[in-house]
């Protein structure tokens, strides 16, 4: 398969997760944001980071680059399109994802390792994992409490579009176990054709098993799928 990752000035994660594509044998181009023609790709990364060191807002700036017609367009067309923590706050902000991403509830930055369910894997990106599953996936982010709006919010929920949800290391979705305050403890949320995926936790951190673990490894191997 063929990829390509997206690298804005402040990205800091396109490098981790080119490393876990080459390894599963994906073909990968690193595209820099001023490019406006992208290679043949059956997977669109736009990784973490800090893109334009957040400024203005998270992503906003990063969502009016070059590149981002292109892969809007390509998302159109169906390839597959996978943003993960500020790459997850580009997509909001660029309109292939709705609703929005805001400051954390305890206005900090968050780093550490949370668990999160399963809610759907009828989709290419969590095929491989099982409905109801729990796995630990690391988090780094100050925007990342989730808010859409209730006429949205239903429509996820009717469609199976919640990927995932925050929740505890048993599968309860509680308060507690919500590090931000997402609505819903909502972790990551498909576009109504299922592909495009949208997560704050970041899978590319947890696919070695000397270094961190494997939770995140199943994502790519459901997209190799």
């Amino acid at each position: 398969m063929k990829s390509s990752v997206i690298v804005f000035p402040g990205s800091n994660c396109d490098r981790d997760i080119a490393v876990v594509l080459e390894k599963l044998q994906f073909k990968n181009t690193m595209v820099w944001h001023k490019e406006t023609e992208l290679p043949k790709s059956d997977l669109i990364v736009v990784p973490g980071g800090f893109s334009y060191g957040d400024y203005l807002r998270s992503g906003a700036i990063a969502a009016k680059s070059n590149v981002l017609s292109e892969v809007t367009a390509q998302a159109n067309k169906g390839t597959l399109i996978l943003g993960v923590c500020n790459g997850f706050q580009i997509l909001i902000e660029s309109g292939l994802l709705k609703g929005a991403l805001l400051r954390n509830i305890g206005l900090k930055f968050i780093s550490k390792n949370v668990f999160i369910k399963i809610i759907s894997n009828k989709n290419k990106f969590c095929n491989k994992y099982k409905k109801d599953q729990v796995i630990e996936l690391n988090i780094a982010h100050n925007e990342g409490n989730y808010f859409t709006s209730k006429d949205h919010l239903k429509e996820l929920e009717d469609n199976d579009l919640i990927a995932f949800k925050y929740s505890n290391k048993k599968g309860e979705i509680l308060n507690e176990s919500n590090p931000n305050g997402s609505i819903k403890n909502i972790a990551g949320i498909l576009n109504n054709n299922k592909n495009i995926l949208g997560m704050m936790p970041h899978p590319e951190r947890m696919a070695d098993k000397l270094l961190s673990g494997e939770d995140g490894l199943d994502l790519f191997l459901s997209i190799m799928s």
